[in-house]
């Protein structure tokens, strides 16, 4: 679904943050996991989860340009 994603890790204390952004859509997501995970571990994780997101985003304009065609209203 989604073509490219774009990966930022931050490492804060005991964690480590990972930015997943779909240039595409312009949609960052982030998730915070252990450090001592593997990256690609921590990099399925958030793809998932933009993947996730992106695909509520499009649902939901969908859904959103379907409520404004139903017609006229008296």
């Amino acid at each position: 679904m989604v073509k490219e994603v774009l990966y930022e890790f931050v490492q804060q204390g005991n964690s480590l943050k990972v930015c997943a952004i779909d240039p595409e859509t312009n949609t960052e997501v982030s998730i915070v996991g252990p450090p001592h995970y593997e990256r690609d571990t921590l990099k399925m994780w958030a793809r998932r989860k933009l993947e996730r997101v992106v695909r509520k985003k499009k649902w939901a304009n969908r859904k959103r340009r379907e409520s404004r065609d139903n017609g006229f209203y008296a």
